[in-house]
């Protein structure tokens, strides 16, 4: 009888490259429940809510690094005998419509690229002391085994197409980023050979340094020239896979959350374009995305950003990018070696005993991450079949997503309540069985394109996707405030802001009032805690603002509150405590049809927007954000 409180899902493992505890967990895994088990990934993960005349988009951006061959900027470069490199980050966007909260009903769209260090044997010696070491090939691998074996384990997880975007630099006056490009360029040649012509891996390469120094050329049209022609699942990469990387990977990003926007049916056309509220917001969630990336590997934020490469970053920048340099530089000279054995002994890389030396008694690190160096192969990998078995029968679909036996190992059926938080959304977000405030959940502090991006004179366009002046933007008025607790504070309180006063009250208010007394005034009335005043018949009369007190106000609570409670009128005016004595409430037909377009919306039927709602939802912005 019960059956119907519970649902079946599927339990599935964890993708371990990412997971970065995932070694402390393997003691213990098997003795207690899987509810117990916490996979800890290492990377960034922001969400942002883009408006829509009102019609809420979630924009999620997660990025995985990988735990494998993991550590610093200069202590770990290229790749290990594993095919594993160095700074490897997963970012998927995801794309929501949150005006249906429904996993089942609901619209989701994503998308995935990869940025990480060129798979070659190769490093950098960083005990000269130089800004910039040489680069060191340190193996020869003529038949690209290492890229091979790397460019596996993306078939397998990605499937085919796989593209190459390489901006490392192609003219040097001293040899030096150009040696990585005159070795990747051949392997990725010698391993498309054995691959089928539909499934071989696409190479491009540019040199967008050199792009960037030209008064000619636009660094940003060219990149977005790029990300239209891609299909397939992006691997981006130039040195350190930080600055060039991060502008790049936000690009075809800009140009994927076109297509997604246009496939949810938010846009009429897979186009984005500067300077809208929309990219605004996109940018900034890609910045802070780079800048967390930069201090995990590099030791400082983004050196140059998006605005540097569209050529319009103030000049206050220049003196920024000094000290980002500077502090990278400190980094990777004098704590990058602390922070490595950190890494090594969290991911039970090197693992204590009492017949090893100390950690710190290590001159390197180099047979921790290079396992096969000790002992000789037994089985050697093919020169020309490099990939594993079964991955190209199914391109190109990924192996991984293939519902072959191997993969359904790793799959369980798990039965739970229906009403359990790891499948009811709605009890998950809004967690209903708990005492929780609106101003205090993420939902209503995450960044919101109507509140912090749209111009406060905006007039009559609130449209996101319109192409505003550089300087009109709603942080310059969120900025007047010195002090950053007030506007986190007044960003809260203008979430739960209630309507605007009526048009008496505005006029009665003085004009020599600043706006910032106004912007004070109104946080303060927000925040108050409104009383309904009695009046000695006691009738309820119009409701006040508890810092609005009239003076009469005193002796009225008193006079009410000295009352014995034989004479105090009940709150309830119905002759009955029954449901019976309560008439229920006269409907009309506009309150119904707005109450069955709100149901319809939930089970994912939205309807096409009329001239009315756009009128109103122009109205709502004008009053609840100017």
């Amino acid at each position: 009888k019960t059956d119907f409180l519970f649902v079946y899902g599927l339990h599935n493992e964890p993708y371990y490259k990412y997971v970065w505890n995932g070694k402390l967990l393997e003691r213990v895994k098997d003795i207690v429940h899987h509810d117990w088990l916490m996979y800890i990934i290492h990377g960034f993960c922001g969400q942002s809510k883009l408006l829509i005349y009102g019609r809420p988009v979630h924009i999620t951006l997660i990025a995985r690094r990988s735990s494998k061959f993991a550590g610093t900027r200069f202590l770990k470069r290229g790749a290990n005998c594993e095919g594993d490199v160095a700074n490897e980050v997963e970012t998927e966007q995801i794309v929501h419509d949150a005006s249906v909260m429904s996993f089942t009903a609901g619209s989701y769209s994503s998308y995935v690229q990869v940025r990480g260090s060129v798979p070659l044997y190769w490093s950098q010696d960083i005990s000269t002391m130089m800004p910039k070491p040489p680069i060191r090939l340190d193996q020869a691998d003529p038949y690209a085994h290492i890229a091979a074996l790397h460019f596996d384990q993306m078939l397998q997880r990605f499937g085919s197409p796989i593209i190459i975007l390489n901006l490392v630099k192609k003219r040097e006056k001293r040899k030096h980023e150009k040696i990585l490009s005159e070795e990747l360029y051949p392997a990725v040649i010698n391993l498309n050979q054995f691959l089928p012509p539909e499934h071989c891996i696409e190479y491009i390469a540019w040199d967008m340094a050199r792009y960037t120094k030209s008064k000619l050329c636009n660094v940003l049209d060219r990149l977005s020239m790029i990300a239209e022609n891609v299909t397939g699942v992006l691997r981006t990469n130039c040195v350190d896979c930080l600055d060039r990387t991060n502008t790049a990977q936000f690009m075809v990003g800009k140009c994927a959350l076109a297509y997604q926007l246009y496939a949810l049916g938010m846009i009429d056309k897979p186009k984005l374009q500067f300077d809208t509220d929309c990219v605004r917001l996109f940018e900034e969630l890609y910045e802070d995305h780079g800048d967390t990336l930069s201090l995990q590997y590099g030791g400082s934020q983004l050196v140059h950003r998006v605005k540097t490469y569209r050529k319009i970053a103030p000049w206050t920048q220049h003196s920024k990018d000094i000290m980002q340099t500077l502090s990278r530089y400190y980094s990777n000279a004098f704590s990058d070696a602390d922070r490595q054995d950190a890494i090594n002994l969290f991911l039970q890389v090197y693992q204590p005993s009492e017949i090893k030396p100390h950690l710190w008694e290590l001159p390197t690190d180099f047979y921790l991450h290079q396992k096969s160096t000790m002992a000789l192969p037994q089985d050697r990998r093919s020169y020309t079949l490099w990939w594993s078995e079964g991955i190209l029968s199914y391109l190109p679909v990924a192996y991984d997503e293939v519902p072959c036996e191997e993969n359904m190992k790793k799959v369980k059926v798990k039965r739970v309540n229906h009403f359990d938080e790891s499948t009811d959304m709605y009890t998950e977000f809004f967690k209903p069985y708990e005492l929780t405030s609106f101003d205090d959940t993420f939902g209503i502090a995450m960044t919101n394109s109507a509140r912090e991006f749209m111009p406060k004179t905006v007039g009559v366009d609130p449209s996101p996707f319109t192409v505003r002046k550089p300087e009109e933007t709603g942080k310059s008025v969120l900025g007047n405030k010195s002090s950053k607790d007030e506007t986190l504070l007044q960003r809260k309180t203008a979430a739960s802001a209630p309507p605007p006063p009526s048009e008496e009250a505005i006029s009665s208010t003085s004009e020599d009032d600043s706006e910032e007394d106004r912007d004070d005034e109104g946080a303060v009335s927000q925040r108050s805690t409104p009383i309904k005043l009695l009046t000695e018949s006691g009738e309820s009369t119009r409701t006040q603002e508890s810092s609005k007190i009239s003076p009469p106000l005193p002796s009225i609570i008193l006079k009410h509150a000295s009352l014995p409670p034989s004479l105090r009128e009940p709150v309830s005016r119905f002759a009955e405590d029954s449901i019976y004595a309560v008439s229920p409430p006269h409907v009309d037909r506009d309150s119904r049809d707005v109450f069955e377009s709100h149901m319809t919306t939930g089970q994912g039927q939205v309807r096409a927007l009329c001239r009315d709602d756009m009128l109103m939802y122009r109205e709502y912005v004008k009053n609840r954000y100017m």
